[in-house]
């Protein structure tokens, strides 16, 4: 059974709230807006309070990681940009990505661990966020804590597409499929290839 999950939202179909069809294909629907999409208050690498709401408006990638799994996906992070170079398209979507910093959420370990990640964030030029009181490992977000997850929402903040694990080449594809419907563009690897 595949781990990669495509919301109700993005097929149009009427589940209840929190259901999730397992092994689905996106739907053209994908952009769509939702009712009441999630939404997360989590911390900058400063310590201060941000919401994800800020980057909808257009496509968001995120990344939910803890320090244990920050390579267990790096193969699908190169192909992003990769592709996404290859494309142009790297700034129509917000790349995210959430440090999950639970087990440090202590002193003097918070500072410290907050330290690093605005090097890493310097360093990457991508925003970070901090998870320290495990806001999307509980609740009706429910991302495991311990491993990589990776999530497409679309514009509104409907999350279109799942994955916790190392993806595998098929779900690295649908990923850049979904990517793609949201995009406009075909980012799979036989539209990507220069």
């Amino acid at each position: 059974m595949s781990r990669t999950l495509v919301t109700a939202l993005a097929l149009g179909l009427s589940l209840p709230a929190g259901a999730v069809p397992r092994g689905a294909q996106p739907a053209a629907t994908s952009d769509a807006p939702c009712e009441a999409p999630r939404d997360a208050t989590l911390r900058g690498s400063d310590g201060e309070a941000v919401r994800l709401s800020r980057w909808w408006g257009k496509p968001v990638i995120l990344f939910y990681e803890d320090r244990h799994s920050l390579k267990v996906n790096q193969p699908l992070k190169d192909a992003l940009f990769a592709r996404g170079r290859a494309a142009g398209v790297l700034k129509a979507a917000s790349l995210v990505a959430v440090a999950n910093l639970q087990s440090f959420n202590f002193f003097p370990a918070r500072g410290i661990a907050l330290s690093y990640v605005r090097d890493a964030e310097k360093k990457s030029g991508i925003p970070i966020l901090v998870d320290l009181e495990g806001t999307l490992a509980e609740g009706e977000w429910g991302l495991p804590p311990k491993t990589s997850s990776v999530l497409l929402l679309n514009r509104y903040g409907t999350e279109v597409f799942r994955a916790s694990g190392p993806l595998t080449a098929p779900e690295t594809e649908q990923f850049f499929s979904v990517l793609g419907s949201l995009l406009g563009r075909d980012l799979t690897a036989q539209g990507a290839a220069p």
